[in-house]
């Protein structure tokens, strides 16, 4: 196989903004993208050991990240460096924007953890979310991002997530 740009993935630059600024950047590689729902893969981006108590984010490991320009969240599989399922972190985010090669995702506060038995689901942040002043300052955005969570908390409650239509 020659080592040219057609037999290499497509990369995607996922850029996650949260009150206005970038809060990270990284190039995973694109899965898909049906006009809906894109899918990418990428590397845990984080620096070292993220450990939240109920799970670590670890250098190694492996998240398939699912965005909708239709829907107000994420859904990122997460899996160890092995392989082994480790749950899904879903982020609350107003509908994803790809401009080419560059993926924009607002971090609206809220997220929702779900691990891989399906019986450990959380909601988690709320206080960010209302200390954020988004129910002031965008009242109709705050509202979508308080219903995409209870939809994100009953597809995991349901055992739904690993089956989201596009």
């Amino acid at each position: 196989m020659s080592a040219n740009s057609a037999d290499r993935p497509a990369s995607l630059e996922v850029v996650l903004v949260k009150a206005g600024r970038t809060k990270i950047r990284y190039t995973g590689e694109l899965l898909s993208d049906d006009g809906t729902r894109i899918a990418v893969r990428a590397p845990w981006a984080g620096e070292g050991v993220r450990d939240f108590g109920f799970v670590r984010f670890e250098p190694g490991d492996v998240f398939t990240e699912y965005y909708w320009r239709d829907r107000w969240y994420a859904v990122k599989e997460v899996r160890s460096a092995a392989g082994t399922l480790k749950g899904w972190y879903c982020d609350v985010t107003r509908p994803a924007r790809r401009s080419g090669a560059e993926l924009v995702v607002e971090d609206l506060d809220l997220d929702l953890w779900c691990g891989a038995d399906g019986t450990d689901v959380r909601r988690l942040d709320e206080d960010e979310f209302a200390e954020s002043s988004l129910a002031v300052t965008d009242p109709a955005a705050a509202a979508a991002a308080l219903a995409a969570l209870d939809e994100l908390e009953s597809l995991a409650r349901g055992g739904r997530l690993t089956a989201l239509p596009s």
